[in-house]
């Protein structure tokens, strides 16, 4: 009867249990709905990731929350790019050009030589005083009774050694670097205008004239397969003696046009117009010259395409566009 009554108990017991979790079913309905959309956060179903119903869901990596996600706009800047926007700016163009000069092998070796001469000073300084304290401290001159202090000037002549030992290494230093011959450095291009003026675009196309005349010009003096020169080494002196004289014409009436425009900046209103007018002239006789170099660059082409071929017609090309480029560099050097 007792173990009828325990088992009835328990029944009503597990009875008012499962009523409790019956009643509480729409509560685990929503938890569990709530974890279904954050999982679904960061596994989206096919259809949202570009695929149908049906297929296989696409592999999917779970983003770091401790990565900042990318965006279109957040590529790295082209490296080339900054640096020429850099060259533009004057501050770090001026800074470039001050280490450049700091890192000049000859401004290394003057910065040397400066030190050592210092050091050899110093060294030579100590070791007279030293002397002269050694000479002092073994007469007795600086003694109160007249005594030679011997141990004085045997610590100062010990000195006097040591001091001239670093005197005679300094000295020998220096003598060597005075001896060291650098090495020729090839002059670079000049620089160019800033990128505002009216003359950087001639400037450019003068250094790419420069560069492509000096290849010709190589050219024309090699040897040919049967050992006889395209052009005589004579015509080929002259014509990059006059292409230099030339450049160097157009880089003065490129000069000039950067201080008509420095000073355009600075005049008033009423006088910007004038200086407006002579920069544009200085433009076309700038235009005038690269015209002239060009021609001389186009002819120094037809002799070396020519150069097989041993026509004659080139070469006269290349004296005539040479004699030409000489009259209008002495005409810019007049002008400038």
């Amino acid at each position: 009867m007792g173990q009828q009554q325990g088992r009835g108990r328990d029944f009503n017991e597990f009875s008012a249990k499962l009523e409790k979790h019956i009643e509480k079913l729409p509560e685990y309905a929503q938890r569990a709905q709530e974890k279904l959309q954050k999982v679904q956060r960061y596994f989206p179903p096919a259809d949202q990731a570009g695929g149908k119903p049906g297929t296989a869901r696409p592999s999917y990596q779970r983003p770091n929350p401790l990565q900042r996600p990318r965006t279109a706009g957040s590529r790295m800047p082209d490296l080339s790019s900054l640096a020429s926007v850099a060259n533009q700016v004057p501050a770090f163009a001026e800074a470039r050009t001050k280490w450049n000069r700091w890192n000049d092998p000859a401004a290394k070796l003057a910065r040397r030589k400066r030190r050592t001469s210092r050091a050899l000073t110093l060294w030579i300084l100590l070791t007279i005083l030293c002397g002269v304290l050694a000479v002092a401290a073994g007469v007795g001159w600086i003694s109160a009774t007249g005594a030679a202090m011997m141990p004085q000037a045997i610590m100062a002549f010990a000195g006097a050694v040591v001091f001239g030992t670093f005197g005679v290494r300094s000295g020998l230093k220096l003598r060597g670097l005075n001896r060291v011959q650098l090495p020729a450095t090839p002059a670079g291009p000049p620089p160019l205008p800033p990128a505002g003026s009216v003359a950087r675009e001639p400037m450019e196309r003068l250094a790419e004239g420069e560069a492509s005349l000096f290849e010709l010009l190589r050219q024309l003096s090699v040897p040919s397969s049967v050992g006889t020169m395209p052009v005589s080494e004579v015509s080929v002196a002259d014509a990059r003696q006059t292409a230099d004289e030339a450049a160097a014409a157009l880089r003065g009436l490129a000069a000039r046009i950067q201080a008509i425009e420095r000073g355009r900046n600075a005049a008033p209103a009423r006088e910007q117009g004038a200086l407006d007018a002579a920069v544009a002239k200085l433009r076309e006789q700038l235009d005038d010259g690269l015209e002239g170099y060009g021609g001389l660059v186009a002819a120094a082409g037809h002799t070396v395409a020519a150069a097989g071929d041993g026509l004659i017609t080139s070469k006269q090309a290349l004296t005539d566009a040479t004699d030409r480029l000489a009259g209008l560099a002495m005409a810019l050097r007049e002008l400038s």
